[in-house]
């Protein structure tokens, strides 16, 4: 069964309750929550609510910031961050998305090892309760503020530099799917990937990240996903939508159209179940 989920950046101005409706009125199996709902709403309650809508939590966005780069210090980002495995071990998550932070200022070789001693200490935690972590490159276009992890590269680095195996990567097409060779090297690090974020764009991320709708950019998706199939990827494909491409249409027409875009998409690419 090939799984599709929605993370709620895509809805950004609807409340979780909001999200959750919609995400399994239009036949979505999971939904990737963005922290600041859940906390909002309850975990408590967000946990009775994802159950009654048999929704299972694809991902968990975001913890890190341990450079500084968003005025946090470094003990307080790992706080947050501790905070964030221990929620979505509460609501069943299957992944935590982990962004290091900006440079800030720093050298390299100090930004770098602030995050590896973070995501050691994080890897241990998440291990502790059964959750996967997911380092996740963002393309140096649009992720100077964000990380320093810009390339898959990079983050199989980070990955090989940890002592446990819970840590692995968080494959977003919107950062890597410009790249004229992710399908020669993509078959070789499915063993990697947590999770699969799709997203596409009209021109390479440039400032904000600014998405359009899953097929009328220039990531070649079809061609992504069935190379991810084929190498045995089993995760869920969860969509994100968002910029100023997409923000003056309605919520339920980006959800109706994502859904049906890559259920005909999956139909057409293998004949596995898809829900």
């Amino acid at each position: 069964m090939v799984k599709l989920a929605i993370n709620e950046l895509t809805t950004y101005r609807w409340t979780f309750e909001e999200d959750v409706l919609a995400a399994a009125e239009h036949g979505f199996a999971g939904i990737g929550l963005w922290r600041p709902k859940v906390t909002e709403y309850g975990t408590d309650k967000a946990v009775e609510l994802l159950a009654e809508h048999n929704l299972e939590v694809s991902s968990v966005s975001w913890a890190g910031g341990f450079t500084g780069s968003d005025g946090r210090s470094y003990h307080e980002s790992l706080c947050d961050a501790l905070d964030a495995v221990q929620a979505a071990s509460q609501v069943g998550a299957k992944n935590v998305i982990l962004l290091s932070g900006g440079r800030n200022n720093h050298t390299r070789n100090h930004a770098r090892r602030m995050m590896l001693s973070a995501f050691e200490e994080l890897s241990e935690a998440a291990d502790a309760v059964g959750v996967s972590l997911a380092v996740e490159p963002m393309h140096p276009g649009c992720g100077a503020d964000w990380t320093i992890v810009n390339d898959v590269r990079q983050t199989l680095e980070v990955i090989g530099s940890l002592s446990r195996s819970n840590v692995g990567l968080a494959l977003d097409t919107y950062h890597l799917g410009f790249d004229p060779t992710i399908l020669e090297w993509l078959p070789d690090i499915v063993r990697h990937i947590r999770i699969v974020q799709l997203g596409d764009g009209k021109h390479l991320p440039l400032g904000e990240q600014n998405r359009c709708l899953l097929g009328e950019g220039r990531v070649p998706l079809r061609e992504i996903i069935a190379t991810l199939l084929s190498a045995g990827y089993d995760g869920y494909f969860e969509a994100e939508v968002l910029g100023e491409e997409v923000e003056h249409l309605p919520y339920e027409h980006v959800l109706a159209h994502t859904h049906h875009y890559l259920t005909t998409l999956l139909a057409s690419t293998c004949s596995r179940e898809v829900k």
